[in-house]
């Protein structure tokens, strides 16, 4: 089998950086010779700093300040170019990937940030330059709900999409059933690394809305900029009940996301824990339904890893 060397920048070095960088160093000689793709770690790129790569990645003391990313990319011959940087709202994740399609390099991302507010941006340059954009990480970490909504169910009459996507949420709203006051479910929850130290996007659905977002971009072509987002909070009221945080939009309210509290059955009743589920809703074809996928650092890059193999086997432009 004839092997194809992707050279592979990556920006972030954090929980779900080191995971990426890790896998691509474990991982790479088994998927070169599964799938013909050698995925090489070239450079990492901190915030201030960065280090190239060849073999084992340097400690963070011989690393050296930051280099123009075109510059960078040019340099090492970047075929991808991996996003596990927190969101910001500076726009330096959305200009940096910009700047990686506009050199060739596919872009693989886990921050949602910029796929919010330069969404209409990243596709116009994606298609142009012939690079995909590829964000499974962004939608619900191993959770393979993106590539449902981007290539699964296409020919399909989907109608709408609903689901449990943010598995703080379920493991709270668990927790409230029980009778556990909110305060001590999220500090048990955070204990367990389920929580974020901040969970306040989780709690308030906003989380759980920047995900269908996406997903609703992927089915319809939507422009996540421009969807009205109605949310409604996790609160100590709910103790005692049987509730789930449900996002859904519709084909036929297009534009709007909505995201409620709901006692639910089916699937979504039967979650535990963290887990998550997304049901479409697909007419004739009836009801699809993807559930489980881990929420962690490592899940996440998994979903990464995933998505760089693909760009590089299936290439595509636009996001995906």
């Amino acid at each position: 089998m004839t092997t194809t060397e992707v050279p592979v920048v990556l920006s972030g070095y954090g929980p779900v950086g080191r995971e990426y960088a890790g896998l691509l160093t474990e991982r790479a000689g088994d998927w070169a010779e599964r799938y013909g793709v050698h995925l090489r770690l070239v450079a990492v790129r901190g915030r201030r700093d960065q280090t190239d790569v060849a073999g084992e990645i340097p400690p963070r003391a011989r690393w050296v300040g930051t280099e123009d990313l075109a510059a960078l990319l040019a340099r090492t011959g970047a075929a991808a170019f991996a996003q596990a940087v927190p969101s910001d709202g500076a726009g330096t994740a959305a200009d940096e990937a910009v700047t990686a399609l506009r050199c060739g390099a596919h872009l693989i991302t886990a921050t949602k940030s910029h796929l919010l507010t330069h969404w209409a941006a990243l596709e116009r340059t994606a298609r142009g330059a012939g690079r995909a954009v590829r964000l499974s990480a962004a939608t619900g970490a191993a959770l393979p709900a993106g590539d449902l909504a981007r290539a699964g169910l296409r020919g399909f009459d989907v109608r709408g999409v609903r689901g449990c996507l943010n598995g703080t949420a379920t493991f709270v709203l668990d927790r409230l059933a029980e009778g556990t006051p909110l305060a001590d479910a999220v500090a048990e929850a955070q204990r367990l690394g389920i929580a974020e130290a901040d969970p306040g996007a989780d709690l308030s659905g906003a989380d759980a809305a920047t995900k269908l977002r996406l997903l609703a971009a992927l089915l319809w072509g939507w422009d996540p900029a421009a969807v009205e987002v109605v949310t409604e909070p996790i609160t100590d009221a709910l103790r005692g009940g049987a509730f789930r945080q449900v996002a859904a939009a519709t084909r036929e309210q297009p534009g709007v996301v909505r995201v409620e509290l709901r006692a639910e059955t089916g699937v979504l009743a039967a979650l535990t824990g963290p887990e998550k589920a997304v049901r479409y809703d697909c007419g004739d074809a009836g009801e699809v339904t993807v559930s489980g996928g881990r929420s962690s650092p490592r899940a996440a890059a998994l979903a990464m890893a995933k998505d760089t193999l693909a760009a590089a086997l299936e290439g595509g432009a636009g996001p995906r």
